[in-house]
């Protein structure tokens, strides 16, 4: 179904952008894996709407209710669910959309496929607004994955018409610095430096009232070797699946990627050493996954952002009711650049697609606090 993902871990996003609220709700999580509501909140709000100059001025708080699947601060073998209650719509800039689509939304497809009963305020269920849920999702696994020894991090890479590029994350070790300032930046780069140029870019577009795209990299450190399957459901189909679930997502790469293509086999192969004797691959153009399979090296790869489609400018259009061409000049409150906001959903949907990995390959006992002997007494 189109809004379900995973396999041994399930999850379902429901709701649309104006709509009452959103939510989701995750099957198969074991029990004992201990929830900090606090540190999901903290990773929410770096998702969260009207937070900066560079976003869009629609403020949301983005408190999510538990609604099941916890008791005493730990998951408890049930689905978890929770929502997050929509405050702040104004569903009136919307009206005209029904006939008159915006280009680069999916107005126009869906009135086709929904023969036009599509709910078109904010964008629907197409929203990016739908991202987070996902983040509440994507931010219990990220605790999960920390406790199993799983460091998931992403940033900006690139980002607009000039290509500003970030420091690239450390595609051999974890480097918990890097993360850090990612954490301290205005922007989520590891370098101050690409975090002012970027802003800059960011608040030019604005005020042409255009937008801009960029490229978001991802890594995950400390995977187990082994972890994924060949063809259909290996490591990369997994995490490229729910990062095209994310809207804007408009292409997805590993390791070397594209540029995989203009090199030689000897330059694209990764060399292997024994170190501390271990196998360790030398360099990691494979971005840690082989044959769909974990290689051990840290998983690294990236996905292109295109730039907002909702801008301040006149576009051409049509109005679908009268038969004729129309302009469209959209209104409502719209990110100038969706990158900065992408970059905690990018390590969402990775660590839902590798804690769904783990379940599947018998890794379950990674995740949560030991438990105590049950008692055999009878009541």
């Amino acid at each position: 179904m189109a809004s379900v993902f995973g396999h041994s871990l399930t999850l379902s996003v429901f709701g649309q952008s104006h709509s009452p609220a959103i939510g989701c709700t995750l099957d198969g999580l074991p029990a004992g894996i201990p929830l900090d509501v606090e540190e999901l909140q903290r990773f929410l709000a770096r998702r969260a709407p009207g937070r900066s100059a560079t976003a869009t001025t629609r403020k949301e708080a983005d408190r999510p209710e538990i609604l099941s699947g916890i008791t005493d601060g730990h998951t408890n073998g049930a689905p978890f669910s929770a929502i997050i209650r929509n405050t702040n719509t104004r569903s009136q800039d919307y009206a005209e959309l029904r006939r008159i689509p915006r280009p680069g939304h999916a107005d126009y497809p869906a009135r086709v496929k929904y023969a036009n009963q599509h709910d078109v305020a904010g964008g629907g269920h197409f929203s990016g607004r739908l991202t987070a849920p996902v983040c509440i999702a994507g931010g219990l696994c990220l605790q999960a994955l920390e406790r199993a020894g799983v460091h998931v991090v992403a940033h900006i890479a690139q980002l607009g018409v000039d290509r500003i590029a970030d420091e690239a994350l450390d595609s051999l070790r974890y480097r918990p610095e890097q993360r850090a300032a990612i954490r301290a930046n205005a922007l989520p780069t590891i370098s101050d430096t690409a975090a002012e140029q970027m802003t800059q870019v960011i608040l030019a577009a604005k005020s042409e009232l255009d937008s801009v795209g960029g490229i978001i990299e991802c890594a995950a450190y400390g995977m187990p070797t082994g972890v994924g399957d060949p063809m259909f459901d290996g490591i990369e189909n997994r995490i490229a699946q729910a990062a095209f679930g994310i809207p804007a997502v408009k292409g997805v790469e590993f390791g070397a990627g594209f540029g995989a293509a203009a090199l030689t086999g000897s330059e694209n192969n990764d060399p292997y050493r024994m170190e501390d004797g271990r196998i360790a691959p030398q360099t990691n153009n494979a971005g840690g996954i082989l044959g769909g399979i974990t290689t051990g090296a840290p998983i690294i790869w990236r996905m292109a952002v295109k730039p907002t489609p909702s801008i301040g400018r006149t576009q051409m259009s049509v109005d679908m009711d009268a038969g004729e061409n129309s302009d469209l000049k959209v209104r409502g409150r719209h990110d100038p650049c969706i990158v900065p906001r992408a970059v905690p959903v990018a390590e969402a949907v990775c660590a839902l697609a590798l804690v769904d990995a783990l379940l599947d390959d018998g890794f379950a006992h990674l995740f949560a606090d030991a438990q105590a002997s049950p008692s055999t007494d009878i009541d």
